[in-house]
């Protein structure tokens, strides 16, 4: 909310900030993450895989969106270790 990086350096404290802003933002849709149809998420480290599936285990149950996942190199702040793209339908 105050436009600085959470957990630097802390993968799980990342992905659930992430997380908790798509929920927002989905919230001012007037969706959930039940509306979910699709979703690409950019790690940095094929290693956070497993802790990305932790934590997108306690957001999404259910019927889950068709997922793409990706290593990159970096994104667009160098204390960035994931992002996800992700596209809701009503």
């Amino acid at each position: 909310a105050a436009g600085k990086v959470v957990g630097a350096g802390d993968f799980s404290a990342q992905a659930v900030q992430v997380f908790e802003n798509l929920k927002r933002a989905l919230a001012a849709a007037g969706a959930g993450f039940g509306d979910l149809v699709k979703m690409n998420v950019y790690l940095t480290d094929p290693r956070f895989r497993e802790p990305m599936a932790e934590v997108r285990g306690r957001y999404l149950t259910g019927r889950l969106p068709a997922s793409t996942l990706v290593t990159v190199a970096g994104l667009a702040h160098p204390d960035y270790l994931l992002e996800i793209e992700a596209v809701a339908a009503k």
